[in-house]
C-alpha cells in the first residue's frame, strides 16, 4: 500500500478541503493526483502505426530526419538568386536554364542571370533562394520577365528541418494520437510506435429497480439507461472496457462485484448508491474495501459521488487495486460528473497530457437562473447567428433525470461557483461536447 499515493495524504495537503462542500476545482485536484500513474504501471506496447489511433504516445517521437530533407520550392514558379533584387531597376529579366520536379532535381548550378523553372516540392536549385510565381511572370521563349517588387529574398521557399529537425522531438510523449500524427509518423518512416497499454475499466449500475434491455419492466422499475451512456464515453475515451452489467443493492452482491472488478481493473466506474439518505451499508462496504470518501460536491446536477481507491484482497492494502469513481444514480448527473472527473482521472492514469477539455466564451440567448454558492452546468445548444456572434441557448428542462436534455444539447453552460443570475446577452462559458462525446 505504501507505493501507492494514499487519498487522505492527498486531501491533508489541499487547502479548504471540506468533503460537505466540496468545490469542482478541488476534487479535480484530488483525483488526478491519486490517479497519477507511476512508472512501474505505464507498460509500453509497440504497435502498427494505423493501429496507435487513439492511443497515448509513451516515448517523445524523434525524427530521424530533416523536414524537408532539402531547401524545396514551395510554388511552381522560377528559382533564382535574389541577391539580385536589391538595386534592381523595375524589371528583372532572366534566361531561363533548365527545369526542377519534385522527386527529380535540376543537376548543375544557377549562375546570376538565370533561372531556373520549379515545380512544388522541387529541391532547390543550387545558385538559387528565391521563387517567383508563374502567375507573376511573363515568358518568351527561354527568357522570363517580372516586377522586381513582386518578390523579396527568400520569398516561397522552405527551408530544410523548417517543419521537423533531425535529432528533435516531432511528437511529445503523453499525446493522444490523431489521425494528423499517423501521417507525420509515416512520413518520417516509421511503421510501428510505441504506446502506453490501455487503462481497463470497469463499470456497473446499482439499485433493485434497475432492468437491463431486454428484459420485462416490473411495477416501480426502469431501463438501466447509464450502463449505455457510460460504455459510450468510456469507448470514445479509448479505455479496456468490462461491462458488469446491474448489481442489486445487497451487501453480498456488491461487495463481490467490487472485489471482481479490483481484481481486474484499473478503474471501476459505478452509477448509483452514493446519495445521502441510500443505504447506510454502502458506506461501510467502502470502508471495509478501501480508502474511500465521500463527496457532496458544490455544483449541479452530480452532488452527491464517491471517490477513492478499494483492494480486491481481505484487508485494504491486499490484493489489487482500483481507483473507484462512485457516481450519482441520475442519468444526467452521471454524464456531467463522468466529464468533469472520471474523464480527467482516467486521461491522468493513461499518462496523456494536455487533454484537458475547451472551454469558450458564448453570449447567453436567454436569461439563466443561478444561485451563489455552487457551479452549476446547464445543458445547451451553442451556434452562430445572423451577425457571427457565437451564441447558446439551453435546452428547456435542466431535471438531472432528463437524459433528452443531453441527447438534444451540444455543449454545456458552466454557470461559476460565485456567479447568481445570468441576463440575456451575458458572457458565459461554455464546454463544447464536439472532441468529448
Amino acid at each position: 500500500m505504501s507505493a501507492l499515493t494514499q487519498l487522505d495524504q492527498i486531501v491533508s495537503c489541499l487547502s479548504g478541503y471540506d468533503p460537505d462542500a466540496l468545490r469542482v476545482s478541488k476534487a479535480i485536484e484530488v483525483i488526478e493526483a491519486l490517479c497519477a500513474p507511476r512508472e512501474i504501471d505505464w507498460a509500453v506496447e509497440r504497435v502498427p502505426v494505423r493501429a496507435a489511433l487513439g492511443r497515448v504516445l509513451a516515448k517523445d517521437l524523434v525524427s530521424p530526419i530533416n523536414v524537408p530533407s532539402h531547401d524545396n520550392a514551395a510554388m511552381d514558379g522560377y528559382a533564382f538568386d535574389g541577391g539580385c533584387i536589391a538595386g534592381a531597376g523595375e524589371t528583372l529579366s532572366f534566361t531561363v536554364k533548365g527545369e526542377a520536379f519534385a522527386g527529380r532535381q535540376f543537376n548543375g548550378h544557377c549562375e546570376p542571370g538565370h533561372c531556373v523553372r520549379v515545380m512544388t516540392g522541387a529541391v532547390m536549385p543550387s545558385g538559387c533562394d528565391t521563387v517567383i510565381p508563374q502567375e507573376f511572370t511573363e515568358r518568351d521563349g527561354q527568357t522570363i520577365r517580372f516586377l522586381s517588387k513582386a518578390v523579396r529574398r527568400g520569398d516561397n521557399r522552405r527551408l530544410m528541418g523548417e517543419d521537423l529537425t533531425q535529432g528533435k522531438p516531432a511528437l511529445s510523449a503523453g499525446r493522444i494520437i490523431r489521425p494528423a500524427d499517423l501521417g507525420l509518423a509515416a512520413s518520417l518512416g516509421f511503421s510501428e510506435l510505441g504506446v502506453r497499454r490501455r487503462v481497463r475499466v470497469a463499470f456497473f449500475s446499482t439499485g433493485d429497480e434497475l432492468r437491463s434491455v431486454g428484459e420485462a419492466l416490473d411495477p416501480g422499475c426502469v431501463y438501466d439507461s447509464n450502463r449505455y451512456t457510460l460504455f459510450g464515453m468510456l469507448a470514445r475515451l479509448g479505455v479496456d472496457v468490462v461491462d458488469m452489467g446491474v448489481v442489486p443493492d445487497q451487501p453480498e452482491l456488491l461487495e463481490a462485484a467490487f472485489r471482481q472488478a479490483a481484481s481486474s481493473a484499473d478503474a471501476i466506474v459505478t452509477s448509483g448508491g452514493v446519495s445521502v439518505g441510500e443505504a447506510d451499508f454502502i458506506k461501510t462496504m467502502m470502508a471495509k474495501l478501501g480508502d474511500v470518501t465521500f463527496w457532496r460536491i458544490a455544483m449541479r446536477p452530480g452532488r452527491p459521488m464517491a471517490f477513492g481507491r478499494i483492494w480486491s484482497g481481505a484487508r485494504v492494502g491486499e490484493g489489487d487495486s482500483a481507483v473507484l469513481f462512485g457516481l450519482p444514480g441520475n442519468p444526467v448527473a452521471v454524464m456531467v460528473t463522468f466529464y468533469l472527473f472520471v474523464r480527467p482521472g482516467l486521461l491522468s492514469m493513461m499518462g496523456a497530457k494536455g487533454e484537458g477539455g475547451v472551454v469558450m466564451q458564448a453570449v447567453s440567448d436567454e436569461e439563466i437562473p443561478k444561485r451563489a454558492g455552487r457551479t452549476e452546468y446547464r445543458r445547451g445548444v451553442l451556434f452562430v447567428d445572423a451577425k457571427g456572434e457565437t451564441r447558446v441557448r439551453t435546452t428547456g428542462g435542466q431535471g438531472s433525470g432528463i437524459l433528452r436534455s443531453m441527447s438534444d444539447a451540444n455543449c454545456l453552460v458552466m454557470l461559476d461557483h460565485d456567479a447568481s443570475l445570468v441576463a440575456k446577452g451575458d458572457r458565459v462559458s461554455v464546454i463544447p461536447f464536439d472532441g468529448l462525446v
